[in-house]
C-alpha cells in the first residue's frame, strides 16, 4: 500500500507529540490490521458501488459497510457534538492519504470533508466502519496536492469517543487563540476551493471562539490585543467572503466592526468606502476613502475608486478626475487633488476659411476686371 506525506484534517484539540511520532513511523502500518480484508484492499470502488451489502448513508454515492458494530443502546453523536475518530483513507489505487488516530473535531463545523460528518452522525460509539465516499462529498473537482480531481475516497473509521463541545469561555486564553486560528485557516481552505459559504460559516466560527470574555470575567491586556489582533484578521476575511457570496449589507457591517477594532486598518477602510459609494452614500464614502488614502496613498486602488465616486457625484459627467500624488504632499484637504479634465482646443472651422477664400477669389477678379477697362 502506497503513502504520502499529507495530513489534511484540522485538529480542534491540539495533538501531543507522541501521538505526531505514533503517525509519522507507522505511516506505512494499517490502523485496523484485524481487517484487512478484500474491500480494503483489492476491490474496485465500481464493484463496492455496487455491492449490495454496503448501506446508502444519505444516497448511492456516500455508503458505508459496518465492520463491527456495537450495543444497540450505545450512543450515537448530534450536530454540535465533539467526536474523536480513528480513521484511514485511500484512494482506489490504495495510496493513503488521510489517517488519524486520533481525530477530534466538531460535526457541522467543516473541520472536516461532507463524507466524514455524514457517515460519523450514522455510527454508534465504538462502531467500526468502512466508508465510500464520490469526490462531491470529498474534494470534489478541485481534489487537493495528492488527491486527483473527481477521485472517489474509502475510509476506515472507528468512533471513539462523544462529548458536549467545549465551551470556549471555560477555555485559558491560549486555546481560544490555536483553536481560533484552526478555524480560520480551515476558512481559508474554503475560500481558495472557492466555497464561499463554507468559508463565511468557518470565520463566525472563529469568532465565537475568539473571545477574552470569561464565566469569571476579567482578562490579561495582553491576551485582549493578540485576541484582538487575530479577531481583526477573521472578520476581514469574513466580510470578503461576504462580498462574493454578494452580501453587501453584511460585508458593510463586517467592514465596520473591524474599524470598531483598529480605526485605521485599510483594507476595511477601502471596502467600506466601496461598499458606501455603493449604496450612494457619497459623503461619507468620500470621508472614509480619503482616510484611506492618507494612509495608503499609493495604492492605486483607492485611488481609482475616489475617481468612480466623483463621476458618481457629478452624475456620471468626467468633469473631474482623480491623479496620484506623492506621499509627502498628502494632507486633509484633496481639492489639490482634483484636477480638471483638459479639454482639446476646438480647430478652425471649415466655413470660416470657405468664406474668407471666396472673398479672396472676389477681390482678386473684381481687380482683373477693373484693370482690363482702364
Amino acid at each position: 500500500m502506497k503513502k504520502t506525506n499529507s495530513w489534511k484534517i484540522v485538529r480542534f484539540q491540539e495533538p501531543s507529540e507522541d501521538d505526531d511520532v505514533l503517525e509519522i513511523d507507522s505511516s506505512a502500518e494499517s490502523l485496523f490490521p484485524e481487517y484487512v480484508m478484500k474491500e480494503w484492499t483489492s476491490s474496485t470502488f465500481e464493484e463496492l458501488f455496487m455491492a449490495e451489502e454496503w448501506q446508502d448513508i444519505t444516497d448511492q454515492l456516500l455508503k458505508k459497510k459496518v465492520l463491527e458494530s456495537t450495543d444497540p443502546n450505545a450512543l450515537r453523536p448530534t450536530w454540535g457534538q465533539e467526536v474523536t475518530v480513528k480513521m484511514q483513507c485511500v484512494l482506489e489505487d490504495r495510496t493513503v492519504v488521510e489517517k488519524d488516530s486520533k481525530l477530534v473535531f466538531v460535526i457541522g463545523e467543516g473541520d472536516v470533508n461532507q463524507a466524514l460528518e455524514e457517515c460519523v452522525i450514522s455510527m454508534r460509539k465504538g462502531e467500526i466502519t468502512l466508508l465510500l465516499a464520490d469526490s462531491q462529498y470529498a474534494y470534489g473537482l478541485l481534489g487537493e496536492p495528492d488527491i486527483p480531481a473527481w477521485a472517489p475516497l474509502l475510509y476506515q473509521l472507528q468512533l471513539l469517543d462523544i462529548r458536549e463541545k467545549p465551551d470556549p469561555l471555560t477555555l485559558p486564553i491560549t486555546d481560544r487563540i490555536r483553536i481560533g486560528n484552526q478555524k480560520r485557516e480551515r476558512g481559508n481552505f474554503h475560500f481558495q476551493r472557492e466555497e464561499y459559504c463554507l468559508a463565511a460559516r468557518a470565520y463566525c466560527t472563529a469568532l465565537n471562539v475568539l473571545t477574552t470574555r470569561c464565566r469569571s470575567g476579567g482578562g490579561v491586556k495582553a491576551e485582549e490585543e493578540e485576541v484582538q489582533d487575530y479577531r481583526v484578521k477573521c472578520l476581514n476575511n469574513l466580510a470578503t467572503a461576504q462580498l462574493k457570496l454578494e452580501q453587501c449589507e453584511e460585508a458593510l457591517r463586517t467592514s465596520r466592526d473591524v474599524l470598531t477594532l483598529e480605526p485605521n486598518n485599510v483594507k476595511a477602510l477601502f471596502r467600506t468606502g466601496k461598499l458606501l459609494s455603493d449604496k450612494g452614500e457619497y459623503k461619507e464614502a468620500m470621508e472614509v476613502l480619503k482616510k484611506a488614502l492618507k494612509l495608503e496613498p499609493a495604492t492605486k486602488a483607492i485611488h481609482a475608486e475616489l475617481s468612480k465616486l466623483l463621476k458618481r457625484q457629478s452624475g456620471g459627467k468626467e468633469t473631474q478626475e482623480w491623479r496620484a500624488k506623492p506621499a509627502e504632499l498628502l494632507g486633509d484637504n484633496i481639492a489639490p487633488f482634483l484636477i480638471p479634465s483638459k479639454k482639446k482646443p476646438s480647430a478652425i472651422s471649415w466655413k470660416f476659411l470657405f468664406g474668407a477664400l471666396v472673398v479672396a477669389l472676389g477681390s482678386l477678379v473684381t481687380s482683373v476686371i477693373l484693370t482690363a477697362r482702364n
